[in-house]
């Protein structure tokens, strides 16, 4: 087989990124090699300066052609991301809709095993290691990227390189379809290390001639359980920021049929689609929607974004605490006080999906709330017994 060349998009760099290279060997003695240089988002800490450059293309210009071998199954597909809220419910629908699901885990202390009772496959690898993503590729047809850095882990290593590795591994050995889990407006806020690494991430995927399909995602429903529901079960404070920012939520099983959807249809390849929900929320009505399902108030307690933003330019002074600088990073999104919300109609027809079958926050967290209240009453506990939560 020929050796495959690819070189890396480049890079959304900041001052503390350094030039360097690394290699992912694939079956048959391949090389791909990622060049970390001038980038497509420059980013300079002191100012945070975000200049657009021009994007370089994958080097390969036509189409991923898969390499010679045993056929792949055109149902086997390979899930990143999938012990996480949206990458296990994908790994759930694709298993309920007959696929070969496989899973990459990282080897640690709390191990998958719950993907595995599903009946999904796991194979070891990192995004933070290249050199072991090939062989997790080898018999799959899709990849389904679901993934993005935990709070402890660097943005940078995780969702930019890492996703590069993945993505030049997906073009050398003839994936057929790759599917990527974006941010809504991430184009939008290159001041924002993350989205602004996403939307990098976007224009690389769609230079690799691959068939790809991405997916620009706003809020889960999932989150706001833990965030809202519970503390205010508990009687604890609930904490918000006075900002007016908007968001339509969206059900993670939502997500997932729409995602899996998404690889039926030929219509989504090369499109980059918005995934919303019905209605815009902010944190303010969120809160109140809770309060009259739990039937109580809640101690509310407002974060100011200006404080937010202040201890974000404090942690940026430190080297060790710019990736919580980062993170702090979505302050500027929230003192914008935009919607985060979108018109839905094209992916609705793209992916042959009916509107009314998408749930709305209303439904979802009354759904939640008749559950646990009545748990409660059936055995006479408190509502600050926490145990019944979830």
């Amino acid at each position: 087989m020929a050796t495959t060349l690819l070189a890396a998009a480049p890079a959304p760099t900041s001052s503390r990124s350094s030039s360097r290279q690394q290699h992912a060997v694939v079956p048959g003695g391949s090389r791909l090699v990622a060049v970390r240089r001038s980038s497509a988002f420059t980013t300079q800490r002191g100012g945070r300066r975000s200049a657009r450059q021009s994007l370089c293309t994958v080097a390969a210009n036509e189409p991923a052609k898969a390499m010679g071998g045993t056929p792949v199954p055109k149902n086997s597909i390979l899930v990143v991301g999938g012990t996480g809220t949206l990458g296990r419910q994908v790994v759930r629908r694709a298993l309920d809709e007959g696929y070969e699901v496989r899973c990459i885990v990282r080897p640690r202390l709390s191990p998958a095993d719950f993907l595995r009772d599903w009946g999904a496959t796991t194979v070891q690898a990192d995004l933070t290691d290249p050199s072991s993503l090939p062989a997790a590729l080898v018999g799959v047809s899709a990849v389904i990227d679901c993934a993005t850095a935990r709070p402890e882990e660097s943005t940078d290593k995780v969702d930019w390189e890492g996703k590069v590795a993945l993505i030049q591994c997906a073009q050398a050995m003839g994936i057929q379809r790759y599917v990527f889990c974006s941010i809504l407006h991430c184009d939008k806020h290159p001041e924002v290390p993350l989205m602004n690494i996403k939307y990098s991430t976007e224009q690389f995927l769609a230079s690799s001639g691959l068939n790809y399909t991405t997916f620009r995602l706003c809020g889960f429903m999932q989150a706001i359980i833990g965030n809202y529901a519970v503390p205010i079960l508990e009687e604890k404070a609930v904490w918000g920021t006075t900002d007016a920012t908007r968001t339509a939520y969206l059900d993670t099983q939502d997500v997932a049929r729409m995602v899996m959807a998404a690889l039926r249809s030929e219509a989504a390849i090369g499109k980059t689609l918005p995934l919303a929900g019905p209605k815009a929320w902010s944190t303010g009505e969120v809160i109140e929607l809770c309060e009259k399902l739990a039937d109580c108030d809640a101690e509310v307690r407002n974060v100011p974004v200006w404080l937010l933003k202040g201890t974000r330019a404090i942690l940026r002074s430190f080297q060790w605490a710019s990736d919580a600088a980062d993170r702090l990073a979505f302050a500027e999104v929230l003192s914008s006080n935009e919607s985060f919300s979108a018109d839905m109609t094209e992916t609705y027809v793209v992916l042959g999906v009916d509107p009314a079958s998408v749930s709305s926050l209303e439904d979802y967290l009354k759904a939640y709330f008749d559950r646990i209240l009545k748990k409660l009453k059936e055995v006479g506990a408190s509502s600050k017994q926490s145990n019944f939560y979830v």
